[in-house]
């Protein structure tokens, strides 16, 4: 397996700074979805391009089905975003995360789990 381009570690540290920003300004207890916003913002900020809630279609048989799979952030149309604000991550949201790099073919995702004490305890890099 190719390592991870320069270029691409440097946008994952953007983020993962971004959501060190965020959770210090928010701190856990707030829905995912106020995260998200934040995070947004922080993304806007930094001029790194995204889009949130983007459909993720499944191709079975050679035909694209929506599943109803979004990420919850793609950011430079190359790493996938997961955010959670649960007690703990589970290997449900590991899986969940591998499951839309394959189907989008991309390598590098985070799994942000803003509902923690420490950020750093909540961040999962995950590569496939």
């Amino acid at each position: 397996m190719n390592p991870i381009p320069e270029n691409l570690n440097r946008i994952a540290r953007e983020i993962v700074d971004a959501a060190y920003k965020v959770h210090k300004s928010l701190g856990p207890g707030l829905l995912e979805s106020a995260y998200e916003a934040c995070l947004a913002h922080e993304m806007s900020l930094r001029n790194l391009a995204f889009r949130t809630q983007v459909v993720l279609p499944v191709v079975y048989e050679g035909v694209k089905l929506d599943a109803g799979f979004r990420l919850d952030m793609l950011v430079e149309e190359r790493l996938i975003v997961e955010m959670k604000a649960v007690e703990k991550i589970i290997p449900l949201h590991e899986a969940q995360l591998l499951t839309y790099l394959r189907l989008s073919n991309l390598r590098l995702g985070l799994l942000i789990n803003f509902n923690v004490l420490l950020i750093k305890d909540g961040i999962k890099r995950m590569v496939v």
